[in-house]
């Protein structure tokens, strides 16, 4: 993935949007953390925009949110398009309040439940009677709310919103993807589709939209609470 972003036109528009969001929360709670955690941003914008006293972890570079922090004390950890992959979701959120100062404040964005409905769709088209697993599962809304309660988190926030990206082809849309790092990280991933069912799956994507562009949806879900 980050070869693929150290391209010129590299796709961010989901990261963009994550940060966006982050530091609008952030202005409208007006909080000023003085010292906060980024995981997740390989762009770097957030941590840029936090201030010096923010530091960074990748997981693609070895960082485990599923692990016991090595450090803590955080006024704020943001945690951007991570959350979905891990296989063990309320322990990583046990690990967040965990690296926590008392009242910090945790925003946890990844894409969730509702999202790639075009390219479901296609994949189903193109495997027929024998579907196969294309894409890990995903949380949705009430689950998030279940899950941050069950992490100890105070006065938590659920929600999420749409982002609309519209393709000229699957081919691209998969591209995308890949270099947004949001392939399928299923251990046991289906089998590569066949050239007939490659066929019909773009078919299928290309029906689904019109003037030779199909809109995906993507549904951002956003996590958020405090430690007390």
């Amino acid at each position: 993935m980050l070869a693929l972003q150290a391209l010129d036109d590299a796709p961010r528009y989901l990261m963009a949007d994550m940060v966006e969001d982050v530091l609008d929360r952030l202005s409208f709670l007006r909080v000023v953390p003085a010292r906060a955690l980024v995981i997740g941003d390989w762009t770097g914008t957030l941590a840029a925009a936090l201030g010096p006293g923010t530091a960074q972890a990748e997981p693609a570079e070895g960082f485990d949110e599923e692990r016991p922090f090595p450090f803590s004390g955080f006024d704020l950890i943001a945690s951007l398009g991570t959350l979905d992959t891990v296989n063990d979701l309320p322990g990583s959120l046990i690990h967040l309040r965990g690296a926590l100062a008392p009242g910090g404040l945790m925003i946890a964005s990844f894409p969730g439940a509702g999202s790639l409905p075009r390219l479901r769709a296609a994949m189903l088209a193109g495997d027929g009677d024998r579907p196969a697993p294309r894409i890990h599962p995903q949380v949705d809304v009430r689950a998030g709310g279940q899950l941050l309660q069950r992490a100890g988190f105070a006065d938590p926030v659920i929600d999420s919103r749409p982002l609309a990206v519209s393709f000229r082809s699957l081919d691209r849309l998969v591209g995308d993807l890949r270099a947004q790092g949001l392939s399928n990280v299923l251990a046991r991933p289906g089998p590569p589709l066949t050239k007939a069912a490659l066929a019909r799956a773009n078919a299928a994507f290309a029906a689904a939209g019109e003037d030779g562009r199909t809109t995906e949806s993507f549904e951002i879900l956003t996590l958020s609470g405090w430690k007390r």
